[in-house]
């Protein structure tokens, strides 16, 4: 195959999932939308990419929440024909002694100048499969441990083969986003002994695959990291004495923890903030992990009023993000216009889709992320006649929340029932949303178009978060606890305000009621006045997020960095 002149990819990109478009239903959350942030800003950067990931015929799901609050899911097919354009190469995989044919679909991500990086999705549905195997790549993060175990042998094993039929030969760094991909190692561990001649894998070939291989983990959360039995592993992958013979590398005891493969086979890793870095070393003592900060892409998530705003106070904030420092000398009337339209959006779309009629004057706070305990999105109801009193003493707020939770992970599904039981019982004192099937579109008019982001993880459970960016990016600030991002983010009363006090360490613990309390203090007394009383220094702070924030916590620096400490393209 003749690749386009622009792409000798020198880099390949695996994840699980990637979030590139409204269209293409093949992300789940947060992870999905950095992978399609980062593509994004590789191209920007006409960084020598290409990415890899599984084609979801049946998406992640539809959300639906009953009147009790309790979500259900539906099946999201999508339009493959209409979004991605299918590969004439194939290639195959061994899933339990059975041969497993595999195409990719493409979808090419343009950056500013035109370079492309090109994105292969891998489907196993196809006439020569078996009906099961042709289901492999139907359901993001579906299934059991024997469904996630093969779809994570297609996407490591078979994304390397795919790509040298496609004509990858040179590639210099493949980059795992988390462990899903780690069986990729095998593969090249295969072709390192292949090259030399050999059938059976040595520790010269473990140390040069060692040397191709960078990986990036993403949560301390014990869920987040793949582990499967090694009597499964042998049962999918194929008993292979050559790979299962390397214990404290392929597994650990009586199991294959993709993580611990991931860090044992990569000559760089990173988390994803400095204060996750911190927590990961505690987490995997004995590993040299580095830190590179999450961001987002400013072009896809700047909202049209705010676009239009900096095309003319800074021409050049596509091409180069660190110029909306620039922010700080745009006229604060201009400021508050722009998100007062963003706003408008938000509002109506609450209205026609919640029905529920938001003022436009009132302090709107927002709360979108994925439904799960540790992130807390009920604790500004943990003392619902406080938060009341406030609104109606203070000055009023109106709250909106969003998210999905795991259609297994029913602690999700009891907190956005426990968030509909609030918006019920303080149906009188406050108005409340809950808007159903978060998604990029939505996501980014929540993100825009609130006054204030609530974040309330379980510190030091957030990685990093990268809704908070967002919102920056619109000027809105952030009242969130310390954790992730936002201890580098924070500077109070200038970029936002945090809640409680920040945990050091990991393991310690964290009083609910305490940073309720924290929260309610500081809303009532500093926020809710400064908002309603002082509205000239409320706009500053939302022009520090946009000049502080914003033009640091993006993708392009975020590659930038990539490039220089992980990618080797010097």
């Amino acid at each position: 195959m003749v690749r386009d002149t622009n792409d000798n990819s020198s880099v390949a990109y695996f994840s699980m999932e990637i979030g590139l478009d409204e269209g293409i239903n093949t992300y789940s959350g947060g992870l999905g939308v950095l992978a399609g942030d980062t593509i994004s800003s590789a191209a920007d950067f006409k960084v020598p990419m290409a990415a890899v990931t599984l084609l979801y015929r049946k998406g992640h799901f539809r959300q639906e929440i009953g009147a009790d609050g309790w979500q259900r899911e539906e099946a999201a097919d999508w339009p493959v024909e209409e979004h991605l354009e299918e590969m004439d190469e194939r290639t195959a995989v061994e899933v339990e002694g059975r041969r497993v044919h595999l195409r990719a679909w493409k979808r090419d991500v343009t950056g500013i100048d035109g370079f492309v990086v090109p994105v292969y999705f891998i489907d196993s549905d196809l006439p020569e499969n078996s009906h099961w195997d042709r289901t492999l790549t139907h359901y993001l993060y579906g299934g059991d441990d024997h469904y996630r175990l093969s779809q994570e042998v297609i996407l490591g094993i078979g994304g390397v083969r795919i790509l040298r039929e496609l004509g990858y030969d040179e590639i210099k760094s493949f980059h795992m986003n988390e462990g899903h991909a780690a069986l990729l190692t095998l593969e090249i561990l295969d072709e390192t002994a292949r090259a030399a001649g050999r059938r059976e894998i040595t520790e010269e070939d473990r140390k040069a695959v060692q040397e191709k291989c960078v990986f990036t983990t993403h949560t301390p959360v014990p869920a987040g990291h793949d582990k499967f039995s090694i009597d499964l592993a042998r049962k999918v992958i194929g008993d292979r004495d050559d790979f299962f013979g390397l214990e404290g590398i392929l597994y650990q005891g009586e199991v294959l923890n993709m993580t611990y493969l991931g860090l044992k086979m990569s000559r760089y890793i990173n988390g994803v903030a400095k204060k996750h870095g911190e927590v990961s070393r505690l987490i995997f003592a004995g590993y040299c992990i580095d830190a590179i900060t999450n961001g987002v892409h400013v072009g896809r998530w700047v909202s049209a009023p705010f676009a239009e705003l900096f095309d003319r106070h800074i021409p050049m904030w596509r091409r180069d993000n660190f110029s909306l420092r620039y922010a700080l000398s745009i006229p604060h009337g201009e400021v508050s216009s722009a998100h007062m339209e963003a706003k408008r959006r938000l509002l109506g779309y609450v209205r026609e889709e919640a029905g529920v009629e938001m003022e436009e004057e009132v302090l709107t706070i927002g709360f979108a992320r994925r439904a799960t305990p540790y992130k807390r999105g009920d604790l500004i109801f943990r003392d619902a006649d406080r938060l009341a009193r406030i609104s109606q003493e203070a000055g009023e707020v109106q709250l909106i929340f969003a998210g999905k939770a795991h259609p297994r992970d029913l602690g999700g599904k009891e907190l956005i029932r426990r968030i509909f039981q609030a918006k019920e019982s303080l149906r009188d004192d406050i108005k409340i949303a809950y808007l159903e099937d978060y998604s990029m579109t939505l996501g980014g008019m929540i993100t825009s178009g609130v006054d204030l982001w609530l974040n309330t993880p379980e510190p030091p459970m957030e990685a990093s978060g990268t809704s908070g960016m967002k919102a920056a990016l619109n000027g809105v600030p952030s009242f969130s606890v310390l954790d992730g991002w936002w201890v580098e983010g924070h500077i109070e009363g200038l970029t936002g305000w945090s809640i409680g006090d920040p945990v050091r360490g990991r393991g310690e613990g964290r009083d609910n009621s305490r940073d309720a309390a924290s929260l309610y203090k500081k809303l009532e007394g500093v926020i809710i006045p400064l908002f309603y009383q002082d509205k000239e220094r409320f706009t500053d702070v939302m022009i520090h997020s946009i000049a502080i924030n914003g033009s640091f916590f993006n993708t392009q620096r975020m590659m930038q960095e990539y490039v220089l400490n992980a990618y080797y393209l010097r």
